[in-house]
């Protein structure tokens, strides 16, 4: 099975790549924040509580997400050859149970590939992606505040999975297609 963690700070470019790996390998693709926003636009009680942290560029409780998460994972079709992992594991506590949860259900992750992207082009992309998309939290007060929360919280996950010989990183400025091929490379050298 190939499971992999698609990571990187917010702007990287994390969902982009992710459908493309989902088309290329035929793999599940979880988004935690994908699942977020749906259940926010459900107007759930977990969407609610959920939507109260992201407003204010915050991370959701680990408990949630995983709880989410792992609901969505034994959902999967058996037969699907692996799964993406984007935007997730977000704090090095999430990454432990991750690994736990996985190894109780006979899974593992294959690799965290952490596609890296200069500050100021990640703060470009989510400023644009704003405009067009309309998504409320791409906004420069927000942006600024998630940059920071990732750096503090989300980049550390990195030397959880270094110590896991797990982690490979990616150069993601340039065109789509060039991280994408680069992100095959890694893929290939590995799996």
């Amino acid at each position: 099975m190939l499971n992999i963690i698609l990571c990187g700070a917010p702007g990287c470019g994390k969902g982009t790549q992710s459908e493309l790996l989902k088309k290329n390998y035929n793999l599940t693709h979880f988004s935690t924040g994908d699942i977020l926003r749906a259940e926010i636009k459900a107007g759930t009680e977990i969407g609610l509580q959920a939507e109260e942290f992201i407003s204010k560029g915050m991370l959701v409780p680990d408990e949630m997400i995983i709880g989410m998460l792992m609901k969505q994972i034994d959902g999967m079709n058996p037969q699907a050859p692996g799964m993406i992992l984007d935007g997730f594991p977000r704090t090095v506590e999430q990454a432990r149970q991750l690994e736990l949860l996985l190894a109780q259900r006979n899974k593992e992750t294959t690799m965290l590939i952490d596609i890296q992207v200069d500050e100021q082009e990640l703060i470009n992309r989510l400023l644009l992606r704003g405009q067009i998309s309309g998504r409320s939290d791409d906004n420069a007060e927000t942006i600024q505040k998630r940059l920071q929360v990732y750096n503090e919280k989300t980049a550390p996950v990195n030397n959880f999975y270094k110590e896991l010989n797990k982690y490979f990183a990616v150069n993601g400025m340039g065109t789509i297609d060039e991280i994408f091929g680069r992100i095959i490379k890694v893929i290939e050298g590995k799996s």
